[in-house]
């Protein structure tokens, strides 16, 4: 029998202990054996049944339309110490655990969230400690937490936490210095209890062998800058090695909680150009470097792995409120007449500001939970739950210690942090937590991919797309294939297409195109491509395609190759220098204005903007471009790269640019590690170098990518 946390059984636990004494010591009393552990594995949503909770499920599917989405699995938020034991209005946390275990549940969610001084940038999720009341945080919330989940009963549950939304990046960007910085998150830097209680929550709830813990990490439109990126990425190491706690105690990171920004924005990319300006440049991306959560999400995996956590760590994407549907959608690009008609017309997420947070009008339903959609993707996740308020959009008394945030009001005009423009919130919200049956609705109604039952949605749809036609290899390397194929056709319209390799499922798309990477050099693959709809109903497979990877270290499919040699000979100083020269090996000469060359590398911890130099090139320096950015690639030693491009001129045919030497540094001046640098190489004489690509149009014509 389980341990319920209500009053009815601990009275029955104690009559029954009164009573077994009274028949004395002969007669033996039988203890029942603990839940059978569950085996520790590397992604806990994989082959997982997760909790549904009945709470949330019961309001979802008194809505009109809720019933497609009510028995969709979600967190339980711990928001207060009260929360632990439950309400006539809540089920207490046993009572979660007890119930994921009736509903023969493997995988139980659950949000802590109870920080001394919580939120500081948002006073609608203000919390009931003070910032200086750690102790009541570790005695009074964490260890009650930790001692029921660690209860035997519960041992086969795998049980996912999510660490203390929002703390930490906010000591990352509004902790001073910034227009959205506050004095009440400049208090918790100085006094550093976020860390401390985020490392103590890590060090106690991970010594429990079944408990899987995910730190928040906010989302693209928060840390996506320069500024932002590598500095919450060392926060996090510094959090995560606080009061006990090692990275060993971090399953993972989660973003995009309880946001809006969009999953995937498939109608432009950062590296996109209009009349010469960057999509970077426009208004809504505002120099950042990434346009959604999951080219985010994978990017910051790779620098949390070079900050020293573990290899194999997984993301998290909540994706309950970014479907960004409804009759609004773009279905492609914008306008070629400036920067911002091309990425205001295109993009999916339709906010006012990425700043803006507090229920948001518009907003959809977003993909449905889903376990390792994408590389280095635990899972598509629901955190906020659907229909719960982010905030009231006018004063409300409580005794939740919940403000009152302008961002919620529908009036405000808005701030540092969102731009000055107005909060795109919806009218008459409740207080954070509490139900908002008129944002649930308009979340259903703009479901993307749209819900059965809802206009644009399933409903009674059977017919399946046609099977995609005219799957053709577009490009290949020797570690990667890119695939484009003819759009399907279907009724009701293409929700995306899923890739095969080999007959099993390597990845899915929006678009009509697709790369498979991590493959291995001189090895054939079959591809097949399934189209799916919004109901879910999947085409045949287009027929079977073989493409064969280039040799190992390969040439490309071009003409240009690129030497090079090492000029530096530590590996750890300040500095990575290095000679370049590109060589055309074709019998025409080549445009050098389409061409660029990259050099794979990681900084590893310090600053995140870099300066790069030309100290001498037999073309002048001044004919050359040089710059880093991050790669968004996951493979070791590859998060940035340096790329070398060229102004004008054409190279000969059989002809060399002739050395270039050149250099770049942290803005900091930390010293680097090359020792692991995709790019780099020992030798001292220039030496053709297949860890270094050459792009022509923007296709890789030399070289292994990462």
């Amino acid at each position: 029998m389980r341990t319920r946390g209500t009053t009815t059984h601990r009275l029955r636990s104690r009559l029954a202990a009164l009573s077994a004494l009274a028949m004395g010591a002969a007669l033996a009393v039988a203890v029942p054996a603990p839940a059978s552990a569950a085996a520790r594995v590397d992604n806990p949503y994989v082959g997982a049944t997760a909790y549904v909770n009945p709470d949330w499920s019961a309001k979802a599917a008194a809505e009109p339309g809720g019933s497609a989405i009510a028995d969709e699995p979600g967190f339980v938020w711990m928001d207060r110490i009260a929360a632990i034991e439950g309400s006539s209005e809540a089920m207490s946390l046993r009572e979660h655990l007890d119930t994921a275990l009736d509903q023969g549940a493997n995988l139980f969610q659950v949000v802590i969230y109870d920080l001394p001084g919580r939120d500081c940038a948002a006073l609608a999720s203000n919390g009931e400690l003070g910032p200086t009341e750690l102790g009541r945080y570790k005695d009074e919330y964490i260890d009650p937490i930790s001692e029921i989940l660690a209860d035997p009963a519960y041992a086969s549950l795998r049980i996912v936490t999510i660490i203390e939304p929002d703390s930490l990046p906010n000591i990352v960007t509004n902790a001073g210095g910034s227009a959205g910085s506050t004095e009440a998150c400049a208090t918790m830097k100085a006094n550093g209890n976020y860390e401390k209680g985020v490392g103590y929550a890590l060090h106690t709830l991970g010594a429990i062998p079944n408990v899987y813990n995910y730190i928040d990490a906010a989302h693209h439109g928060w840390l996506g800058w320069d500024s932002n990126f590598v500095p919450a990425a060392q926060e996090f190491k510094e959090a995560a090695t606080s009061e006990g706690a090692t990275v060993s105690d971090v399953t993972g990171f989660i973003v995009n909680t309880a946001n809006y920004s969009a999953l995937k924005e498939p109608n432009f990319k950062i590296t996109d150009t209009v009349n010469g300006a960057q999509v970077r440049q426009s208004k809504w991306i505002d120099w950042n470097y990434y346009t959604d959560e999951l080219s985010f999400a994978q990017a910051l995996r790779t620098e949390l792995v070079s900050q020293g956590f573990a290899s194999n760590i997984g993301m998290l994407i909540d994706t309950a409120r970014n479907g960004w549907g409804g009759s609004d959608r773009p279905t492609g690009p914008g306008p070629q007449t400036g920067v911002d008609a091309y990425v205001d017309g295109g993009r999916v997420d339709r906010r006012i500001h990425a700043g803006n947070w507090c229920n948001q009008s518009g907003a959809g339903i977003g993909e449905r939970p889903t376990a390792a959609p994408e590389p280095g993707i635990d899972a598509y996740v629901w955190a906020k739950p659907p229909g719960e308020s982010d905030g009231n959009s006018a004063p409300i008394d409580n005794d939740e210690g919940k403000g009152f945030d302008r961002m919620c009001d529908p009036t405000y005009t808005g701030n540092g942090r969102n731009g000055n423009n107005l909060t795109g919130a919806l009218p008459n919200s409740p207080l954070a937590g509490h139900w908002f049956s008129a944002q649930f609705q308009e979340l259903v109604r703009n479901a993307y991919p749209a819900l059965d039952g809802t206009p644009g949605g399933g409903g009674d749809d059977t017919q399946a797309p046609t099977a995609p036609t005219g799957v053709t290899v577009t490009a290949k390397t020797s570690g990667s294939v890119s695939l484009s194929w003819t759009a399907s056709t279907d009724d009701t319209g293409v929700a995306g297409y899923d890739v095969f390799r080999g007959g099993v499922k390597v990845g899915s798309t929006t678009t009509t195109s697709y790369t498979d990477t991590g493959l291995t050099a001189s090895t054939a693959y079959s591809y097949t491509v399934k189209a799916k709809d919004a109901a879910g109903n999947v085409s045949a497979a287009s027929g079977a395609l073989s493409a064969t990877t280039s040799a190992g270290g390969g040439t490309g499919t071009g003409a240009l190759k690129v030497q090079y040699k090492n000029t530096d000979s530590s590996a750890t100083d300040n500095q990575i220098r290095m000679g370049l020269q590109l060589v055309n090996t074709g019998s025409t000469a080549v445009n050098l204005s389409t061409v660029k060359v990259r050099y794979w590398f990681t900084p590893e911890a310090g600053a995140s903007t870099f300066g790069t130099a030309c100290d001498y090139a037999v073309i002048g320096c001044g004919n050359l471009t040089h710059g880093v950015q991050s790669s968004g690639s996951t493979a070791a030693g590859a998060s940035h790269y340096l790329e070398v491009g060229f102004g004008s001129g054409t190279l000969a045919a059989g002809a060399s640019t002739g050395e270039m030497q050149l250099r770049l540094n942290k803005s900091d001046w930390s010293n680097f590690n090359e020792a692991d640098d995709y790019s780099r190489s020992t030798t001292t004489s220039y030496a053709d170098a297949p860890k270094i690509g050459v792009y022509v149009t923007g296709a890789l014509s030399w070289g292994t990518a990462p």
